[in-house]
Parts: C-alpha cells; structure tokens; sequence
C-alpha cells in the first residue's frame, strides 16, 4: 500500500484528489513513537510552513502511487522468515531483502514493486523522489512524519480506519543513515485488513519511501510477520551510493 508518498519532494507534482474518511473506531491515548538518538523537537524552531507543505504532498504521492488495489484472492502461507533474497537498484542507490517467490511488476509512480503472485495486494513498493534537504531530522521527527502519513491515509476515499502501532528512528552509531520507520493497521475499502509496514531516508538529496502491504485476512502468523520485518529493517542505501 506505504501508501504513497510523505512529501518532501522539492519538484513539482500533482497530487492525486483525496476525500475525507469516515470516523476511526480506533482510540489510543499513548504516543506509539520511538525516537532513537534524535533529540525531542524544539518548539521555538518549528518547520518551515513551504517544508511541512512539500512533506505533505509526498506522503500523499507515496500512498497513491503503490497503494494495493488488487482484488483478494485466496492465499496459501507458504513463505518463513528465511525465505528473502537481496535485491539492489544501483540506479536509484538502495538495496532491501524481498519475498524470494514475491514477483517484480512495473506500477505507474513506483520506482520499484514486488507483489504476492497469490495475492497481489501482499507487495513492496519503493519510491524515489529529490528533496532539498539532506536528512529526515530537519523535516521533524519521527511521531511529526507518522502523523502526517495517518493524516493522508485518513483522506483517502478507501480507507474506512487506521491506527498508528508505532513510529521510530531505527537505532544507528555516529555518522550513519538516519530511518524512520512506522507500522500501522489500515482498514479500507481496497482489500480490507491490512498491516503496513514504512520506512523513510534521505540521502543524495533523494528522498527514499518504503512500504510494505500485508493483508490480515487471516492474521499475520509469526514467521510472516518476522519476514515483513526483515524486509522494513534491511532497506538502506546501497554500499555503491555515493553520498
């Protein structure tokens, strides 16, 4: 599904016309974010208004671009955690495991996807974009981009609930990539049950959006839920990227 796109882009794009969802049935009053060797926002120095705007309209290019429209097929559980092979754009300059019986299919506004072939609404989707800045800290922080992500998942004509699980900037020593990454349940109209897994860096002045789409038609099990997460976890720049 990640849905479509944060927003950051520094070009500019026509955003694909969103309507307002129904009401979430979802209450949750904790924050589910983490946030990992980033330090809390300062209030007194928020975002530039034309940055939150160009954030606002990548979320919304992601999210449309490799949504799962798929109809829903039956599917047989036939992946564990082990089965995942490395895949790298040295283009684009990012490399991420994927499902090795996962298939690559060509989608109009994804740089790169991957679907289930018993189902195709099962997928993993990257998108590239330019961006003006050089790390996702100077848009905000984690909880900042998943709320502007739930925010444009809501506006979907499709999405009838979502619920933020949780928001985090993957743990990392001095000098190395800065990821945020997200997971939320997506109740929609395309599909119904799904869990979305995200991830986002920027790096080359590129900004680049991982999504994961799993239905929950019947629940995760264990070993798929540990093979999703290993592929939101690898996604990263390729060692051949120049900085």
């Amino acid at each position: 599904m990640l849905a479509s796109s944060y927003g950051l882009c520094s070009i500019k794009t026509n955003p694909i016309p969103i309507q307002s969802s129904s009401s979430s049935i979802f209450n949750r009053s904790s924050s589910p974010c983490i946030s990992n060797n980033l330090q809390p926002q300062n209030n007194n120095q928020p975002i530039q208004p034309t940055r939150r705007n160009l954030l606002n309209i990548s979320i919304i290019i992601i999210a449309s671009s490799i949504a799962p429209i798929s109809p829903c097929n039956s599917e047989t559980e036939t992946e564990d955690v082990f089965d995942v092979e490395r895949y790298t754009d040295l283009n684009e300059g990012f490399t991420l495991l994927k499902p090795k019986s996962w298939v690559k299919v060509e989608k109009a506004g994804a740089t790169l996807l991957f679907e289930d072939p018993s189902k195709g609404s099962n997928n993993v989707g990257v998108v590239v974009t330019p961006v003006r800045l050089s790390s996702l800290g100077q848009f905000g922080d984690p909880q900042f981009v998943a709320n502007k992500l739930i925010q444009a998942e809501k506006r979907k004509e499709s999405t009838k609930d979502v619920e933020l699980v949780s928001c985090r900037e993957r743990p990392r020593e001095s000098g190395d990539l800065q990821v945020y990454e997200f997971e939320y349940d997506l109740d929609s109209t395309r599909g119904g049950l799904k869990k979305i897994f995200s991830a986002a860096f920027v790096t080359s002045k590129k900004l680049y959006l991982l999504n994961i789409a799993h239905s929950q038609q019947p629940p995760l099990s264990n070993n798929k839920r540990m093979m999703l997460e290993k592929v939101l976890h690898s996604f990263d720049v390729s060692s051949t990227t120049n900085n």
